[in-house]
């Protein structure tokens, strides 16, 4: 039986999309089905009629329609962005609905109504690569269309799109009217990022995909911290290619930091360059480059993209702190409050936590479904407790009932399960702790404090060698993170129980260096002086530990400070009795 002959004919082909669809919906998931199903009805589906299109698939947030006519195909694009922007002035309180459009002629496969093949995915990968508002041409359809229509084109080159084998020429169709995302959706937030695609120096194509594959993950793997807004691939990939300076993509995009990097190869090595840019201030906040051998392609993307995620997330952070403390408190709003509160929290002070918490309470009392908050409380109130600030029962209850709260309003945050963990250490159960920590982790493989938390819970526990490997690793992933002090706090306690004093008393030099009023580092380095019967040494460490907490007792550390083992613990305490601690 012979086979059945494949059908084949010549299509033009429109893509369209709506630009950040995804955030559009998690703002107002109502509002935007119900603005794009009426734009579909009353716009999109008329207009392509009009020039006798068929759409021949529909996606969440775009078509797909097929034209007999390239100059049908192109005059309906050019018509159809008028026509939404006139839509969207129109009706200003309804989500902003922006197209991204692509137009490709070529050989399609027909499979009953549907159509598929590289004529296809040529014009979807236009439309992937457009700017919002914009319609991008295949070079094919601009030979077909450049004398028929009143429009004019700006060449844009020779472009390589994503899984076609050829770079193909690409032109911009002059005339419609430019959008930004900032404008058809939100302005820019404070947190928000965009990631552009890595430029490939090397000019070898495998390279292009490489670059693309660590802008790609970088992308997913921001997006895993639940305190920044991350635009996502389509929209970042638009500028691929386009000379453009950062303050136009943040305007386009709606974004204040913005990341762009470069990738070369030489020989058998390969640098890959990044740098974090602030939009607001024109300043580089972070930058950075990565050597490595070409021994495995896609084990050094994994790494270098998990560096550059450790290294990006806190360090805007900071720059978000650092924006955040020089306002006026009559111009903070919820995450600016956050953020201050964390910086009181960076300053292990009783009054600095008093502030935070009452900070953070204002958040709730606005917001109170904002799950970073009550997150953030939970770690004020175990700070608290860390510092003997507060009954020992009553800040782990509060920090047990905010982290709860965190996770009840979202459980995908990872931070949440982190200050959950620690809380349920100090508790006393461990496992749990434990697995807690394990789920953040899980759910965010670059998060720093997971790390440097996890090390804490294992020092309590006198796993030494688990420990040091968590808390290291968490300092190369947040090396300037004010959690430093605790992470490192843990490895000291975990040194103490393995019987490693020396080691402590290294540690805690460590700890005050950067952190010079932390107590804990004073308290640890008397009591690993005492053990190593240095008395004279030990006592002097135990007076500034007694100015920092005064009223601190043997009876008080015996309830607060859950080491796991009881000889430990005993043998702890009697080095800190040695040193001159009170019971």
């Amino acid at each position: 039986m012979a086979e059945e002959r494949v059908r084949r004919r010549l299509a033009a082909i429109l893509a369209a999309d709506v630009v950040g669809y995804s955030r559009l919906m998690q703002q107002d998931e109502t509002g935007t089905l119900t603005t794009f199903k009426a734009r579909r009805r009353n716009v999109i589906e008329p207009l392509i009629s009009r020039y006798e299109g068929r759409i021949f698939n529909v996606a969440g947030d775009g078509v797909l329609a097929e034209f007999a006519s390239a100059v049908d195909a192109v005059q309906c694009a050019i018509e159809l962005q008028i026509a939404m922007t006139d839509a969207a002035t129109a009706a200003p309180a309804e989500p902003g609905i922006t197209l991204r459009v692509g137009v490709n002629l070529g050989d399609v496969i027909v499979e009953g109504s549907d159509l598929y093949g590289d004529g296809v995915n040529i014009a979807a990968r236009l439309e992937g690569i457009a700017a919002p508002g914009d319609v991008l041409i295949s070079g094919t359809v601009h030979d077909n269309v450049k004398n028929k229509i009143g429009a004019g084109f700006q060449d844009l080159g020779s472009r390589s799109l994503k899984n076609i084998a050829e770079p193909m020429r690409v032109y911009r169709v002059d005339g419609t009217p430019r959008a930004s995302v900032a404008d058809s959706t939100m302005v820019a937030d404070k947190r928000s990022i965009a990631v552009l695609p890595f430029t490939n120096l090397s000019g070898d194509s495998e390279q292009e995909y490489f670059a693309d594959g660590i802008t790609e993950d970088i992308i997913t793997e921001l997006s895993r911290f639940h305190s920044l807004l991350v635009i996502s691939r389509n929209s970042s990939f638009a500028f691929k290619g386009r000379a453009v300076r950062v303050q136009e993509v943040a305007r386009e995009l709606g974004v204040a930091y913005v990341v762009e990097g470069s990738v070369r190869k030489a020989s058998s090595r390969v640098r890959v360059t990044c740098q974090l840019i602030g939009v607001v201030t024109g300043t580089h906040i972070w930058a950075e480059h990565y050597d490595r051998d070409l021994d495995n392609l896609f084990m050094i993307q994994d790494e270098i993209t998990g560096s550059i995620v450790a290294s990006i997330a806190p360090q805007l952070l900071s720059a978000e702190i650092r924006r955040a403390v020089t306002k006026r408190e009559s111009d903070l709003d919820a995450w600016d409050r956050i953020v201050k509160a964390r910086w009181y929290l960076g300053k292990f002070a009783r009054d600095a936590n008093v502030a935070a918490q009452d900070l953070l309470a204002e958040v709730i009392a606005h917001e109170p479904g904002n799950a970073q908050a009550y997150s953030t409380l939970a770690l004020a109130h175990m700070s608290a407790l860390i510092w003997s600030w507060s009954d020992a029962g009553d800040a782990i209850a509060n920090a047990a009932q905010s982290a709860q709260r965190a996770l009840t309003l979202d459980g995908t945050d990872a931070a949440a399960h982190v200050v959950l963990g620690l809380t349920l250490a100090f508790a006393r159960r461990y496992d749990d702790a434990i697995e807690s920590i394990a789920r953040a982790l899980a759910l965010n493989p670059n998060l720093a404090d997971a790390h440097g938390c996890l090390g804490v819970v294992h020092g309590m526990c006198g796993n030494y060698e688990p420990c040091v490997a968590s808390v290291e690793r968490a300092c190369r992933l947040s090396p300037y993170d004010t959690g430093r002090a605790l992470w490192l706090a843990g490895k000291g306690i975990g040194a103490f129980i393995a019987g490693l004093y020396d080691e402590v008393v290294i540690n805690a030099g460590l700890i005050l260096s950067e952190f010079p009023t932390y107590a804990t580092a004073y308290r640890q380095r008397a009591a690993a002086l005492a053990a190593l019967g240095r008395l004279d040494d030990a006592r002097k460490d135990m007076a500034v530990l007694l100015q920092l907490l005064p009223g601190l007792s043997i009876s008080q550390l015996r309830v607060r400070v859950p080491l796991k083992d009881p000889e430990a613990m005993g043998r702890w305490l009697s080095a800190l009795r040695l040193a001159g601690l009170p019971e």
